[in-house]
């Protein structure tokens, strides 16, 4: 995703406070990973699911060392992998229902492959995953973002976002989904950059 300074430079001139934050934090350095199949980043999102990085990174862990050579299963393997094996993973039943729901509308042709995905629109994209059991907009948004790279993705539901705007701004309640999502507007087309920032304002003191 080119065109980092260029994001930081529209950022900062919204308003003081974003040119402070920024001024702070320094240049954006958002990291995707564009060589994962959509059925991985889904499943990888899933695991992080109302969870801080760490324990989804544990669980990952654990998932991947459940087959050969520590890698991430194909569709196919996860479906025949007994459910207590998953469980002892971390993965609630609830989770479970939602990985094997992704590995079979995988192999059915719902979820796409890479290349069909990226040429799909951001829309197209929320209305193909959306409707799978336990995969919510936040779930797509991620995988839109750290998969497809895609610039202009602001994730409205999520909590450090909607923190990190109310510090920023210092204001006494965290903004909803849908009014985080009205000031995000103002963002188009870094969306994902201002994401990225307001996941790293600090504390309130």
């Amino acid at each position: 995703m080119p065109g980092f300074a260029d994001a930081s430079r529209f950022l900062a001139a919204q308003d003081p406070d974003w040119a402070r934050h920024i001024e702070v934090v320094g240049p954006c350095r958002h990291q995707p990973h564009p060589q994962r199949e959509p059925y991985e980043a889904l499943i990888r999102a899933v695991a992080y699911q109302q969870l801080h990085a760490r324990a989804g990174d544990a669980i990952l862990a654990r998932l991947m060392a459940l087959y050969p050579g520590g890698r991430f299963p194909t569709p196919a393997e996860l479906l025949i992998t007994e459910p207590e094996r998953l469980r002892g993973c971390g993965f609630s039943a609830r989770k479970l229902q939602t990985l094997f729901g992704i590995a079979q509308a995988t192999l059915d042709g719902q979820v796409p492959g890479r290349e069909v995905a990226m040429a799909l629109n951001d829309d197209a994209l929320m209305a193909r995953l959306i409707p799978l059991r336990g995969v919510g907009r936040w779930t797509v948004e991620m995988f839109l973002i750290y998969s497809l790279e895609r610039r202009d993705i602001l994730p409205g539901d999520d909590f450090g976002v909607r923190e990190g705007y109310r510090r920023l701004k210092g204001l006494e309640e965290t903004p909803s989904a849908a009014l985080m999502r009205q000031f995000g507007q103002a963002w188009s087309p870094w969306r994902t950059v201002a994401a990225w920032y307001l996941w790293r304002m600090p504390p309130s003191p």
